[in-house]
């Protein structure tokens, strides 16, 4: 007797969620204490001055200020900074 399987169970179709990671806060602008400054995965930003990173690589700021990226030529790093302004 002829049979045939039934339809059904795709192992296709599934996508995540986009993270909305990147730069949140470009250098000049001015941000206050707990402001995100970069989304991240991994380390190509690392914090600078006044800036700090959380349990998923996030850079954020810890005070008052003016952002600032400085790239370190004998570390080879791109580092984030918060001055704080006059």
């Amino acid at each position: 007797m002829a049979q045939k399987k039934s339809g059904g169970c795709s192992k296709n179709g599934r996508d995540s969620n986009a993270k909305r990671l990147g730069v949140k806060v470009f250098g000049g602008q001015i941000v206050k204490s707990g402001y995100i400054l970069v989304r991240k995965r991994g380390s190509k930003y690392h914090p600078g001055l006044n800036v700090l990173k959380g349990k998923d690589d996030t850079l954020f700021s810890t005070s008052k200020g003016f952002v600032k990226y400085n790239y370190l030529k004998r570390h080879k790093k791109l580092f984030v900074s918060v001055l704080e302004s006059q």
